[in-house]
């Protein structure tokens, strides 16, 4: 019998092959660089057409988020379009924790990864598309440590600064996917929230605000393993340039209201992290907050309130991280978007979990609740 052959030498890969046995093999994880975090894969298998693989990621018990596993199937793709789904085991006490994947591919080709990738080419088709939208204008806010452009897409004639920004944490990749929902919905000219937002609004949206990250195959941090979502409080040139090109730009225009959005790894649901606990928390503030976060509740099914992180005491808020920074800098209302790796046991889908398709639906809904919320503002 052949051995499979596996790799991950392409955009946004991580896998390192300890051995491989026939349609078996053992892998590990790369670290991102310069940092302990690890939990992102993404490789690509060969050789194995209507054998069942046997996939066994170990030393899972040390990446960075353990919690993350139990209860997590893998994603599966045969033409890197469509992903479902994979059997997926977990078993903690197995060669330092071991993530067991089962699939039998019917082509000679399988993609493995954490969730549904979103390639940077992905990205510049994203941004080339919306630019060449009516109405949309394209700024780059800065370069990476890589040398890769921060970009930004500007729509809308209102006075309302909106920013919407995501992948801070690259392997986030869902995050991406909300934002070429959110970009699909407010360039649709047909679009009657779109229009509203597009009315009201000044929008300012940056699909991956790491693009160094999500190329090299990082979990959490840029190309010399900084966590860029706890640079804001006092982001430099040389740790964090994205961080400070971002802050930068929203210095310039000011911020009434931001989102920024991410995946969380255990959570199999979707929730918002808030900015309670900010030293100038206000009530008027904290009702916004609450307000949108009703509007979006009972607007989809896949949103919901009752799980989420815990709350910070009044005053201590993680001011470095962005949804405390920008309430505190602009007295906005701000929030982070946490959408599950795992499915939304609320409203689960057994073939593909929380997909790429979902995180685009989910984009939509938030828009069209910023535009109820604007409706009657306080």
């Amino acid at each position: 019998m052949t051995d499979i052959l596996i790799s991950s030498a392409f955009d946004s890969g991580n896998i390192e092959v300890t051995s491989i046995a026939g349609a078996e093999a053992r892998l590990r994880i790369r670290k991102d660089n310069q940092s302990d975090f690890y939990q992102w894969f993404h490789f690509r298998v060969s050789g194995a057409p209507s054998r069942e693989l046997v996939l066994r990621i170990e030393g899972l018990a040390r990446s960075a988020y353990p919690g993350g596993w139990p209860g997590y199937r893998a994603a599966v793709s045969e033409d890197r379009s469509a992903w479902s789904r994979a059997e997926t085991l977990w078993e903690p006490d197995l060669e330092g924790g071991t993530l067991t994947i089962r699939h039998t591919p019917a082509g000679d080709l399988a993609w493995f990864a954490y969730f549904a990738p979103y390639s940077l080419e992905r990205h510049h088709d994203l941004v080339a598309e919306a630019a060449a939208c009516e109405g949309v204008s394209y700024r780059c806010l800065g370069t990476s440590l890589d040398g890769r452009a921060i970009d930004c897409l500007v729509l809308g004639e209102g006075d309302i600064q909106v920013w919407l920004y995501a992948r801070q944490h690259p392997g986030e990749t869902m995050a991406e996917w909300w934002m070429e929902g959110a970009l699909d919905m407010l360039t649709d000219p047909s679009d009657p929230h779109a229009r509203q937002l597009r009315r009201q609004c000044r929008l300012h949206l940056v699909p991956n605000v790491n693009p160094d990250g999500s190329f090299r195959g990082h979990l959490r941090t840029n190309a010399i393993g900084v966590n860029l979502n706890r640079e804001w409080d006092d982001p430099t040139a040389e740790r964090s340039p994205e961080v400070l090109a971002l802050r930068n730009a929203m210095d310039a225009t000011g911020v009434h209201f931001a989102m920024d959005v991410h995946g969380d790894e255990a959570i199999p649901a979707v929730f918002f992290a808030g900015f309670e606990g900010i030293p100038s928390w206000s009530e008027k503030q904290g009702r916004g907050f609450t307000r949108y976060r009703e509007i979006l509740q009972r607007r989809t099914p896949d949103f919901q309130t009752r799980r989420g992180y815990p709350v910070a005491p009044p005053g201590k808020a993680n001011l470095a991280m962005s949804t405390n920074q920008l309430a505190e800098r602009y007295a906005c209302v701000s929030m982070t978007l946490e959408m599950p790796f795992k499915d939304n046991d609320d409203l689960p889908d057994p073939e593909r979990g929380w997909s790429p398709e979902r995180s685009m639906l989910l984009a939509r809904e938030c828009l069209a609740a910023l535009a109820e919320w604007l409706e009657a503002p306080e």
